[in-house]
């Protein structure tokens, strides 16, 4: 078995889609990024990429490389899936933490874990979303950001 974790934290700015774990939220403010953003499908990744020894999101996926402008998380996640699977391993379980003032994201934490165990191929009971808000305290409590973080367990593929 193999245990990764990360964080990360996108800024909130107008004129952006906010996308959740591949799920798009009404929301007025969207997060700011190379990619779509998308701060819970990369720290997924990124938990991934540490437990399998790979460094990190930025390695991988520079946020300087024109193909990578814009390019969906779906895409970057299911990249490093493939990367885990080459080396042997799938995921057990994973668990994960949105910390977000607005927009309010218990009605969409069902479709974002759904979603992720699709990318992930792992069943829905092995992926777990959870969100809480700033109560008003720092950036996140302000709604100037975003932040995720993951923790992630592999096992060898039997």
């Amino acid at each position: 078995m193999k245990i990764g974790q990360s964080t990360d934290i996108h800024q909130l700015v107008e004129g952006r889609l906010c996308i959740l774990g591949g799920i798009e939220i009404p929301h007025h403010k969207g997060l700011l990024g190379h990619s779509d953003a998308d701060v819970l499908l990369h720290v997924v990744a990124e938990a991934i990429l540490g437990a399998l020894g790979l460094g990190d999101l930025g390695e991988h996926f520079s946020d300087t490389a024109a193909e990578n402008k814009d390019i969906s998380s779906e895409i970057i996640l299911a990249d490093v899936v493939e990367k885990m699977h080459q080396q042997g391993y799938e995921v057990g379980n994973i668990d994960t933490l949105l910390l977000c003032q607005s927009p309010k994201l218990s009605p969409y934490k069902k479709q974002m874990t759904e979603n992720i165990a699709k990318i992930l191929g792992a069943p829905v009971n092995c992926v777990n979303v959870k969100a809480t808000t700033g109560e008003k305290l720092g950036f996140v409590g302000r709604e100037e950001g975003i932040m995720a973080q993951a923790v992630v367990l592999l096992k060898k593929i039997s």
